[in-house]
């Protein structure tokens, strides 16, 4: 008997991944993040199956199921929202299976903030203007943040960030964040994405928190904030570069390519 830990994905039922969907239909009992997991992806599990919401559900509850699933000889899909290796929960509940013997294993998922690039069609990553993805959440009513991974120090690197978990801490956000960003840093809150209800509300950081009230959201929503977001004057990478050889384009070949490229130089003044 085993465990499979599985990400679900962003919202749409088509983001879950192959290997995913394929345990789900396979297993006998499905327990599933209610709130985050939408319905359309439990419908996968065969007929007769236990499917379970453990939105209301404690975290003894949810291991106790497992464990009658596991004394019954039942393969358990235990869904997660996202990728399950992101505030997903799982380390607790992986722990507490080590400690009575059930075997487990995880299948990722399409996390919220590489779902929000595809909708938003952005590359968080551009040549010179940031290289760093930082996932990170606010402390609210859940645990506190660990030393050193505060806003204010997170924000001294200017990396491209993906605010978790902080929707209602907006003010916090433009406050930590200004002194290093700027007020007029583009900020991008991303809400419920990929769900049929999905908003994308653009703002600075001296204006998001004014547009997300007037929108009334205030749970499953992503913060993005940093430089990279809507720009436009960034060089072009050199992974394509003509005359930039790698292992698997010799200079001779980039050297060609250079040559052949429209409103190129002749050959000799290729360097």
């Amino acid at each position: 008997m085993t465990v499979h830990f599985i990400g679900a994905g962003p919202g749409a039922p088509d983001l879950i991944t192959l290997r995913g969907l394929r345990l789900i239909q396979s297993c006998p009992v499905c327990l599933y993040a209610g709130s985050l997991v939408p319905e359309e992806i439990v419908k996968a599990a065969p007929p007769g199956a236990v499917v379970r919401d453990t939105a209301p559900m404690t975290l003894h509850e949810i291991i106790t199921e497992i464990a009658a699933a596991h004394a019954k000889g039942q393969v358990v899909a235990r869904v997660h929202s996202g990728d399950p290796s992101l505030y997903g929960a799982i380390a607790e509940q992986m722990r507490r299976l080590d400690r009575l013997g059930i075997a487990y294993d995880v299948t990722p998922g399409v996390p919220a903030y590489a779902a929000a690039a595809a909708e938003l069609k952005a590359e968080f990553t551009l040549p010179e203007i940031a290289q760093t993805v930082i996932l990170t959440r606010t402390a609210m009513q859940a645990s506190a943040m660990p030393p050193g991974e505060t806003l204010e120090e997170l924000g001294r690197s200017r990396a491209t960030l993906a605010i978790h978990l902080s929707i209602r801490n907006l003010a916090y956000v433009e406050r930590a964040l200004t002194p290093h960003y700027g007020a007029d840093c583009p900020v991008i809150v991303a809400y419920r994405i990929t769900w049929p209800d999905q908003a994308i509300i653009r703002g600075t950081l001296s204006t998001i928190a004014a547009k997300v009230r007037a929108a009334k959201l205030t749970r499953t929503a992503l913060i993005l904030v940093g430089p990279v977001l809507g720009a436009q004057d960034f060089r072009d990478s050199a992974l394509y570069d003509a005359q930039h050889e790698h292992v698997l384009r010799n200079r001779k070949t980039a050297h060609a390519e250079a040559s052949a490229a429209p409103g190129a130089k002749p050959k000799d003044a290729v360097r």
